[in-house]
């Protein structure tokens, strides 16, 4: 598990900036009541958006898979959780700014670096067992034609084949950058950071 030294209070000011004035509690919140009452300043944010598409394919997983760990090693859950949750809200902000060419040469059209890390997020649901942490575009994503790489730290659940999820989860992302972006990707490369277990028949009471 990776530790986060930050302080708390620290930590939520910059994604209150980064979400349009909203914390994670805020959103996970919401995202529990159903989204209901309407917040418009959520629904309104594609910040706050791809951040609750985030948190609601972790809250599947978790609420299934992971439930037999999350009775077992309550503390070690929490802190593996939050971390994976404060990837997600942290990373979903605007970013830099990645052109799209058109036929107009008057146009100036572009798509934000948050947007694409939401697209590249989202490849988990093609590949379950396998949650994404940290998500980072590595090279000029602002200049048309440059070569970039993208890195992920993810985390498996024990018991699956570990080598065959890593090679479909880099197949979906290339797809769907080559899809939806004009990015030239060059590699996607994707470190394992943790192992989730559940816990065993024979270590329950």
């Amino acid at each position: 598990m990776n530790d986060n030294h930050t302080p708390r209070n620290e930590h939520e000011h910059v994604l209150q900036e980064d979400l349009d004035g909203h914390t994670i509690e805020e959103l996970t919140d919401y995202l529990e009541s159903g989204r209901n009452p309407v917040n418009p300043s959520i629904e309104d944010s594609p910040a706050c958006q791809r951040a609750l598409e985030g948190l609601a394919r972790l809250r599947t997983l978790t609420s299934t898979a992971l439930e037999e760990e999350a009775r077992s090693e309550p503390d070690v859950e929490e802190h593996w959780l939050r971390g994976v949750v404060s990837s997600i809200v942290a990373e979903s902000r605007v970013g830099r700014r990645i052109p799209i060419s058109d036929p107009d040469p008057s146009a100036d059209l572009a798509i934000t670096e948050g947007a694409v890390r939401g697209l590249v997020r989202g490849a988990e649901e093609a590949v379950p067992g396998v949650i994404v942490g940290k998500c980072r575009f590595l090279g000029a994503v602002e200049e048309p034609g440059a070569e970039i790489r993208i890195s992920l730290e993810v985390s498996v659940l024990y018991g699956l084949p570990m080598h065959s999820l890593v090679t479909a989860l880099r197949r979906e992302v290339a797809k769907r950058i080559e899809q939806h972006s004009e990015l030239q990707l060059e590699a996607v490369d994707i470190r394992v950071s943790d192992v989730v277990t559940r816990a065993k028949e024979e270590e329950r009471p």
